[in-house]
């Protein structure tokens, strides 16, 4: 197979249901990303059985490996690597393991034969580019962005990038997992252009089990793998995988519904000042509420409650109208009729439920000594939620210092400068108590993974290095 192997994934903004979604007893709300992570795969000239990985945006971020088929399959890092890269080689190692398990030993040694390539790179906003801007002379606002290269090279090297909180991670393992199981033709490439087929939920069990093992249990988008033999150590590890990750394991009990957001609004997101060890949260968290089981339940359960309302409706005259308004002036319109009143209060109920979380949530922050909403994005965040057209925001998963989200009315006209999002910019533009930087990604509706072309990607080709 000369060709190609191109697969996508999506960035994932948690907005609801932080921390609780590590008990399976609650939910979440998670909206996907136009910001995509892509794996390309081909054939390479480094000899067989050898696999080399780059991810071109990084400085010195080429790994190879070596495939021992003599027993079982084995991925070793070859010791001219620079740099370890945990989740690759996970990513490697059980897919590979995986793929022998469904095709036999002897036919994913032949497709190794000539050795494989692999390059991943991800979209811009995965990335501060607040340095990018600055290079270019370019304020902080949507319209610059554009201005900067796709896959732009970040000039550091991958443990010293700055992510924004789109779930980096998770994205990059969806995408090198479905692009591998693809290469090795575990799955057909039907499988990506499918909702809910099995293939498709073999690629998502898989890359969730790594994803977790990778990052501790935790998995940004993914919530968490648990109870499960694979999570031990490589010596109480199973031999089988596919058992386990297998769609017809009963085990597997992950509720997904349909979410998307109401129509005429749109989700905006900013890159801030530092970012945050997402394990480490989430560990001080759960020590808490094992701690102190009362109170970290009071909690929960008023958080989930608070999570389950949030579900507004609109339509365009209402939008336009609580556009130019701020939140508290949304239902005092005299001239409402029964429809119009409804649909302001249930926007107004929207944004009441947002900040209530928001307390909440740094409440919980504050019992647990971790900073969820620390002190900087309160104040950020209150002068954003205070704006016209502003229908709540928040920190997004586990919080920290990574990123803000905000849920912005977005009418189908408005006069220049009285956009909703117009009003954000300028905000988060001449705030000076962080530095706070607009990302593009917006809300998609497309699938998850997905089956690409690398022409049809703009600087795609260019990134990957591909002659």
């Amino acid at each position: 197979m000369s060709q190609a192997t191109v697969v996508s994934a999506p960035g994932k903004v948690l907005i609801a249901g932080g921390y609780l979604v590590l008990d399976p007893a609650y939910s979440g709300v998670v909206v996907s990303t136009s910001s995509r992570f892509y794996t390309v795969i081909q054939q390479s000239s480094r000899g067989p059985n050898t696999i080399q990985v780059r991810s071109p945006q990084f400085d010195g971020s080429t790994w190879i490996y070596s495939l021992d088929f003599s027993d079982s399959p084995t991925v070793q890092a070859l010791e001219e690597n620079t740099s370890k890269n945990k989740f690759v080689h996970l990513a490697l190692q059980h897919t590979i393991s995986l793929a022998c398990e469904v095709r036999g030993i002897s036919a994913i040694q032949q497709l190794f034969a000539p050795g494989l390539d692999i390059a991943i790179v991800g979209d811009n906003d995965f990335y501060s580019q607040r340095a990018q801007l600055a290079t270019l002379n370019l304020p902080r606002t949507l319209s610059s962005l554009s201005s900067i290269q796709p896959f732009c090279p970040q000039g550091v090297t991958l443990s010293q990038v700055h992510k924004t909180g789109l779930g980096s991670s998770a994205a990059l393992i969806t995408s090198l997992v479905s692009a591998l199981l693809l290469r090795l033709e575990v799955i057909p490439p039907s499988a990506l252009s499918e909702d809910h087929g099995r293939d498709r939920h073999l690629a998502h069990n898989l890359s969730q089990f790594i994803h977790c093992l990778a990052q501790g249990k935790v998995g940004s988008g993914f919530d968490v793998f648990r109870g499960s033999p694979l999570m031990g150590d490589d010596s109480t590890r199973p031999t089988s995988i596919l058992p386990v990750v297998s769609p017809a394991n009963s085990s597997w009990n992950h509720l997904v519904r349909p979410f998307q957001l109401p129509p005429l609004t749109r989700l905006m997101l900013a890159d801030v000042d530092a970012g945050s060890d997402t394990p480490s949260l989430v560990g001080k968290v759960l020590a808490w509420r094992k701690n102190d089981p009362e109170n970290a339940n009071t909690v929960w359960t008023a958080l989930d409650q608070l999570n389950q309302s949030l579900n507004p409706k609109s339509y365009t005259a209402i939008v336009k109208f609580i556009s130019s308004l701020q939140p508290v002036q949304w239902t005092a319109d005299p001239s409402f009729g029964n429809d119009e009143a409804e649909i302001a209060a249930t926007f107004y109920h929207a944004h009441a439920i947002s900040q209530e979380i928001r307390m909440k949530m740094k409440m919980m922050g504050e019992l647990a000594g971790v900073p969820i909403e620390p002190h900087e994005q309160t104040e950020l965040l209150n002068e954003c939620c205070s704006l016209a057209g502003v229908i709540g925001g928040g920190v997004p998963g586990a919080g920290g210092y990574d990123a803000v989200w905000l849920l912005v009315c977005e009418p189908e006209d408005c006069q220049p400068g009285q956009w909703p999002r117009e009003r954000i910019e300028y905000v988060w533009s001449n705030y000076t108590k962080l530095d706070v930087s607009p990302l593009s990604a917006e809300e998609s509706l497309a699938k998850g993974a997905r089956l690409e072309s690398i022409d049809a990607i703009k600087g795609l080709r260019q990134a990957m290095q591909i002659l």
